[in-house]
């Protein structure tokens, strides 16, 4: 798989057809985005639910939202799987590539031979939905969603820009990363503008269940690094969610924990299934956590990047080094 990381020429165009794909659609919208969602993939598909519906369209989203997110949603928005798809339904697929298949939750888009808009900010998209509206020089895919909304003429409320907020600071690491642009910083002051409550979201997303902090310990005690420095990891296997009260969906944000370590080039944490592990990786500079991903079968962006290798922990760890090994070398600083 080749990335493609440039800026979408056509963003403006395709941010129209897109709208207009979503307001002329007759029938009902099924709303999906990818598996293990984040305040990004919420914030998305809630911000375009809320709009469409005050449009009077028939819109739903599905989604197990993890307990971090759980305070995001009114009661009956998010539901958590489709079995069946209605008759006539178009699918707006947010935040992930919709030809990865196996990234796309909530429903078995195999199944679906409907038309797709999918709204995404991933390089490693190919592009292949009736409307791919896919640039992966924006931030966040809720900053897309903003345009989006912006285009199908909705009158903005706190309600719709909230959740756009929530994941335009997700996937900016609260406004410190490096992809914090003043296009960033001129989207979230709209939204502001627009009601979103940008005190409440901060509130929220720093309250931890007692659990966070038993799980910090494990996470913690099996912190490693690299013998040069430039590599820092760690891992959670079953034993230790036992031994916690914790679940797989308590793993994800301790990534970004332990990125902080001075002198890392590159944070993976190692989420160990037993005959599967899920790698999630995050960089800085000049190292790309998308090539090292995507040499492990997976993608994501430069900065932040993850995959899914069926093998066991060893063999895993093993294939992790050399692909980091081969990407810190491309870098120059091995």
């Amino acid at each position: 798989m080749t990335a493609q990381n440039t800026a979408e020429p056509r963003y403006a165009q395709l941010v129209q057809a897109a709208a207009a794909h979503l307001k002329s659609h007759p029938g009902p919208i099924v709303i999906l985005a990818h598996v293990d969602p984040d305040g990004d993939a919420l914030g998305s598909c809630l911000g375009l639910q809320r709009a469409l519906r005050t449009l009077g369209k028939d819109v739903q989203l599905y989604m197990q939202v993890p307990r971090y997110l759980t305070f995001l949603p009114q009661e009956g928005e998010v539901l958590p799987r489709l079995d069946v798809w209605p008759e006539g339904a178009l699918a707006a697929v947010l935040d992930v590539d919709n030809t990865d298949l196996a990234r796309v939750a909530g429903a078995d888009l195999t199944a679906f031979a409907g038309p797709v808009v999918n709204i995404d900010h991933h390089g490693t998209n190919r592009r292949e939905a009736a409307v791919s509206l896919v640039d992966p020089s924006q931030a966040a895919a809720a900053m897309m969603i903003k345009d989006v909304v912006d285009a199908l003429g909705v009158a903005w409320t706190g309600e719709i820009a909230t959740p756009l907020l929530l994941g335009t600071s997700t996937d900016t690491g609260s406004f410190r990363f490096s992809n914090t642009t003043p296009q960033v910083l001129r989207t979230a002051a709209d939204l502001v503008e627009h009601g979103a409550n940008l005190g409440w979201i901060n509130d929220q997303m720093a309250r931890n269940p007692p659990r966070y902090y038993a799980l910090l310990r494990e996470v913690l005690d099996q912190m490693a690094f690299s013998p040069d420095g430039l590599i820092v990891s760690s891992q959670v296997n079953e034993a230790a969610l036992a031994r916690t009260g914790s679940a797989w969906e308590d793993v994800e944000a301790y990534v970004n924990t332990i990125r902080n370590a001075d002198g890392a080039e590159l944070a993976v944490m190692f989420k160990d299934y037993g005959e599967r592990v899920k790698v999630s990786l995050r960089s800085r500079g000049r190292v790309s956590a998308q090539n090292i991903a995507v040499a492990l079968g997976g993608g994501g962006h430069v900065a932040a990047a993850g995959a899914s290798v069926d093998a066991p922990y060893a063999e895993t760890v093993q294939r992790f080094e050399a692909a980091a090994d081969a990407e810190l070398r491309r870098a120059g600083l091995r």
